[in-house]
């Protein structure tokens, strides 16, 4: 089956979501018996629904390398709210531009565009064969392993925790609260961890969504941890909630279905400064943790590449419905392989941190999970030196 294959960016991009892009053109152009043009919807389904291609397969390879070092979406993404109709529409243009094979790169949302699209397109009498590639800083995409886009931000959110931890030490008067991404899932905020070097560094604690939050032993905890180091270093998750699964901070302002909440880590800063008398900051890096390229994993790298070429190969070796995932090959140096998931399997299904990656009182996490997630980020931390006494 011959036709023209569209690649589709859908919701936050990361830092690597271009290099499975790479990954995805390069190899459909080792088949040009079997594809035609490669195109590249812009601005994600939106862009996909208006028409608006790029030709992908026409770019210079000293241009599309570039992919592999640029952050964000090369041709953009989206979070347009879709309905049935734009299914079949989605299926009706395939057919008039002569796609025969869509490859959705995204998180959960996108892979319910990606299994409703295959649907629309067997509806519709269409013949294009759909495959999702996982991507997602927030490691909540369900069967897979991990997803391209999380080992960057991990070792985006070690990298800072270590750097602020030697500040802190350095200055042991104030409280500072780092706040992650990650509303549901708190895989972001527990890999702050890996910023320990056994030295008596932060963080000090972890704050995951998966636990409910105690405001009363949060203070006490920190009093306790001031009193023995001066300087504390609190790493918390965006989603943090009370015990009735409310948000600890208010909601403040809504948009239809998309709720946006004031920051979390201000707001504990703030109950550190008013309620313990202690001086407290709050950082929140925000779209910086997704998008940075300075702390890109090359692991994250590689298998993003390794992502998108294989989506590729299953679209046009027929498979259909499916998304790329990652699995460990067990052993005691790390390596993953890829397999297909069926996308229904994946669609809207939230991965939260596991029980057995949680520590027992609920404000850390296991050695399980720092041995898990160590190998995700690339290389080493850089390694510090401090000449003053642990605590």
């Amino acid at each position: 089956m011959k036709g023209n294959l569209l690649i589709v960016h859908g919701g936050a991009p990361t830092a690597v979501i271009n290099s499975s892009l790479y990954g995805a053109v390069t190899e459909a152009k080792k088949h040009p018996n079997q594809v035609d043009k490669v195109y590249g919807a812009i601005g994600g389904s939106g862009g996909m629904l208006r028409e608006q291609f790029c030709e992908l397969s026409a770019v210079p390879e000293e241009e599309l390398r570039l992919l592999l070092q640029t952050p964000a979406s090369a041709i953009g993404t989206s979070r347009d709210p879709l309905e049935a109709e734009d299914y079949a529409n989605m299926a009706r243009i395939c057919k008039k531009h002569d796609i025969k094979y869509v490859l959705f790169n995204g998180g959960n949302g996108s892979m319910d565009a990606c299994g409703k699209l295959y649907k629309a397109c067997v509806a519709e009498g269409v013949d294009v064969r759909v495959v999702g590639i996982p991507k997602t800083i927030d490691n909540d995409i369900a069967v897979t392993d991990h997803a391209p886009g999380f080992g960057s931000a991990a070792r985006y959110i070690a990298a800072i925790t270590s750097e602020v931890s030697q500040d802190v030490r350095s200055l042991p008067i104030h409280v500072s609260v780092i706040e992650a991404m990650g509303r549901n899932a708190g895989w972001i905020a527990a890999a702050s961890a890996l910023a320990r070097s056994g030295n008596g560094d932060g963080p000090d604690m972890i704050y995951l969504p998966e636990r409910p939050f105690n405001e009363e032993e949060f203070l006490e905890r920190v009093l306790q941890l001031h009193r023995k180091k001066g300087g504390v270093v609190i790493v918390t998750s965006e989603g943090l909630c009370n015990p009735d699964g409310s948000s600890i901070v208010p909601p403040i302002f809504k948009v239809g279905r998309s709720v946006y909440y004031g920051d979390v880590s201000a707001h504990l800063a703030n109950l550190v400064i008013q309620k313990l008398g202690i001086k407290a900051r709050s950082e929140k890096p925000g779209i910086c943790n997704r998008s940075s390229i300075a702390f890109q994993s090359s692991v994250d790298r590689e298998e993003a590449v390794i992502a998108g070429a294989e989506a590729c190969r299953a679209a046009l070796n027929g498979e259909n419905g499916v998304m790329v995932g990652f699995r460990r090959v067990p052993g005691p140096v790390y390596k993953s392989e890829t397999f297909l998931i069926p996308v229904e399997q994946v669609m809207l299904h939230e991965r939260k941190m596991p029980d057995e990656f949680i520590s027992a009182d609920g404000r850390d996490v296991t050695p399980a999970f720092v041995d898990w997630c160590r190998p995700l980020i690339g290389e080493e931390l850089r390694r510090f030196v401090t000449f003053k006494p642990q605590l």
